[in-house]
């Protein structure tokens, strides 16, 4: 640690643990002695020590679980702002997720997996063994890939890994520029006075800390959204959703808006309690059904498509995986 290490972080130290890459820690202060810290010991313990407990911190220094660029940290490991951590994590409780992540195609560049309900993309919050990247990395043996977008953890369907980490940016760039056609697949209510086809557009906000995004009027809209109506029975419809843009909950609050609450969501038009986005056996009623665009790297024209179908409309064919289908 003697060394000031630069902004961009170097390789970590520490391998991936059962497909999930240790935390990286940026030691604050720009110059020599910020916080007041003597040694990175220290620092850890102001740090952890009111989450974790003082004496885990202890152990885990004892054991060699903090590691820097240079080996682990030291009782006497100097402080020095800008300087790198890792360490793992202890990984939270959680439910095993009893529905497969289905892979749908797979070449040196790509995978495209068939994500299930309940299942987050990547490792984040509660969630971290039990979602669709650390799943992947582990059981096809591909430690450095990495999600070119995201998908809610309440839908299932689609989402497009990149392999290799020189060719993340070019995948990543589609999505950014809007050169990928998403289709989902939606249930909720049908209601004949609603003219549909339509295309809605609106400024849609989701402020940090918050569960649910909004949609306000202070501002240009930034949301885009067609909605089709493909089929119905009785009071329910099944409509197809061609999102232009991919803000955060855009088609749940699309069809909110309209008067059609997806089937299953546990936010729009209302929260309900907690533990609701967490019942299996009522899963939100939303699929990405299918991905189309060209590749940047081999420049073939692809489309691919779930396998997948929505519970509250099997179409007399059994829904892949149960609830989580």
């Amino acid at each position: 640690m003697a060394r000031r290490a630069g902004r961009r972080p170097p390789a970590s130290p520490l391998p991936q643990r059962e497909g999930v890459d240790p935390v990286r820690l940026r030691l604050p202060g720009d110059g020599a002695g910020a916080g007041g810290w003597a040694t990175v010991r220290e620092h850890l313990l102001g740090r952890y020590g009111p989450v974790l407990g003082a004496e885990r911190v202890e152990e885990m220094c004892a054991a060699g679980e903090f590691v820097t660029v240079d080996g682990p940290v030291l009782a006497s490991t100097p402080y020095v702002p800008g300087g790198w951590v890792w360490f793992h994590r202890e990984p939270p409780a959680e439910p095993e997720m009893p529905y497969p992540v289905g892979v749908v195609h797979r070449d040196e560049h790509t995978v495209v997996a068939d994500k299930p309900h309940f299942l987050a993309t990547t490792p984040r919050g509660r969630h971290v063994a039990q979602t669709a990247l650390t799943r992947l990395r582990r059981d096809l043996g591909l430690p450095h890939l990495t999600p070119a977008h995201r998908l809610d953890r309440l839908t299932a369907g689609l989402v497009l890994f990149v392999v290799r980490p020189e060719d993340r940016g070019a995948y990543q760039t589609l999505f950014r520029d809007r050169r990928v056609r998403k289709e989902y697949e939606a249930v909720a209510a049908y209601d004949p006075a609603v003219r549909l086809p339509c295309v809605l557009r609106s400024r849609i906000v989701k402020e940090r800390g918050r569960m649910a995004a909004e949609e306000r009027a202070d501002g240009p809209p930034n949301a885009e959204t067609r909605v089709e109506l493909l089929d119905r029975r009785g009071g329910l419809g099944r409509y197809r959703l061609l999102p232009a843009t991919g803000r955060t909950h855009q088609l749940r609050l699309h069809m909110s808006g309209l008067g059609l609450p997806l089937l299953g969501d546990p936010l729009y038009p209302r929260l309900l309690p907690e533990a609701a986005d967490d019942d299996w056996s009522r899963p939100l009623q939303l699929l990405a059904r299918a991905l189309e665009f060209t590749d940047p790297l081999t420049g073939r024209e692809v489309r691919f498509e779930s396998a997948r179908r929505l519970a509250a409309w099997p179409d007399g064919a059994e829904a892949a995986g149960g609830a989580g289908a």
